[in-house]
């Protein structure tokens, strides 16, 4: 336990999804800093930078390995994630993953962070169907997420008689939506389901924006705009006031008024000063961290497999609450949070629920904790 421990870095902080890299490497640094100063131990983060590059990142995972990293913080997409699953196997590592994704997969070689869609999606439609209807508009990218993500949503539209009334997909980083936006004025959808990524999002939003100011029909208060992964640190990256108004689900907002956040952002601003916004996917990677260092201490050592039963056998303390990991599907409990984007770019919490419990495969396997899949308006 003399030697340093090593932890891996995977975070492309360049190309679509940048912003998002970025705050998720410097939680994953603010993390290590923490940690390098309350334990007796030196801690040796190795980082690569994939660059965006899906192929790079098996690249960088191999490496990460090869240098002693049993346990890799990282990846955004899901396509990345999946293109590295493999490799950790194959090494008995652990990959500590922390976004937002389309759920079907668990592994016990991954260790989920990141709500799956009976976290996300489902209590979004449930809040979402009540007041607007089930109308809605499909927007996606092409690949998993936007796949995996609009495959559930229709089914959930289905369960409650409702009707899709369009679905369309672009590729990362394509900002032409010029034809989805005149589509969707001719359909005119109770609401609109966003689940577009970085340069795409943000120029829908922006077209959008200028439809309502057009016709109010479009106005954020009437069809709102709603997404599972859209952050704080991206709204920069929309020209000012477009998203005002439009809606996220996310287990971690700026602005949530917990003693665990006040806490935390504290600690953020005295290292990062006063204005530093914490956003979901920050908060996300330095749980990450610190799950997986703290939990490697507790273990007496980096064995994936020990690492794994102190997770199971504790809740931990952290921004999100007392966190705990299902043994079972290697999840995270987490709780539901709908937001408002607001002038000061950053979101308005509109509605919570308490932590739920995840169930990936929508199996109903955990109706107390976690909604059903059936969503009754």
């Amino acid at each position: 336990m003399n030697e340093a421990l090593k932890v891996g870095i995977l975070f492309s902080t360049t190309g679509p999804y940048g912003s998002m890299g970025r705050d998720a490497r410097a939680g994953a640094e603010f993390a290590m800093e923490e940690f390098a100063e309350a334990a007796e131990r030196m801690i040796k983060p190795v980082f690569f930078d994939p660059h965006a590059d899906l192929a790079a990142y098996l690249a960088g995972a191999r490496h990460l390995l090869r240098t002693g990293c049993r346990h890799i913080v990282g990846t955004i997409t899901s396509a990345a994630r999946k293109e590295v699953i493999p490799l950790v196997e194959k090494h008995d590592g652990l990959l500590w993953y922390m976004c937002p994704y389309e759920g079907f997969e668990a592994n016990e070689n991954v260790i989920y962070l990141g709500g799956c869609p009976n976290q996300h999606l489902i209590p979004l439609f449930e809040h979402l169907i009540p007041r607007f209807g089930a109308r809605p508009y499909l927007v996606g990218a092409n690949y998993v997420w936007g796949w995996e993500m609009n495959r559930l949503a229709r089914e959930l539209i289905t369960n409650t008689g409702g009707e899709i009334l369009g679905e369309r997909y672009l590729p990362l980083e394509e900002t032409a939506v010029d034809r989805i936006v005149a589509d969707i004025e001719q359909r005119r959808p109770s609401f609109i389901l966003n689940n577009l990524i970085g340069p795409s999002s943000y120029a829908f939003l922006e077209a959008i924006k200028k439809l309502g100011d057009r016709d109010p029909t479009f106005s954020a208060e009437n069809c709102p705009v709603v997404s599972c992964d859209l952050m704080e640190c991206e709204l920069d990256d929309i020209t000012a006031g477009a998203a005002i108004g439009q809606l996220c689900a996310a287990s971690y907002f700026d602005n949530l008024g917990t003693r665990e956040n006040a806490a935390f952002k504290a600690r953020v601003a005295a290292q990062h000063g006063a204005g530093r916004r914490v956003s979901g996917v920050f908060a996300s990677a330095y749980t990450a961290v610190r799950l997986c260092t703290d939990s490697i201490l507790a273990a007496g050592g980096d064995e994936p497999a020990a690492v794994r039963r102190e997770l199971y056998g504790n809740a931990w303390p952290t921004v999100f609450g007392n966190l705990s990991i299902d043994p079972e599907t290697n999840h995270a409990a987490l709780p539901f949070h709908l937001g408002r984007i607001n002038s000061e770019n950053g979101f308005d919490i509109v509605t919570s629920r308490p932590p739920l419990a995840a169930d990936p495969y929508l199996t109903g396997r955990s109706r107390q904790a976690a909604p059903r899949l059936r969503v009754v308006s």
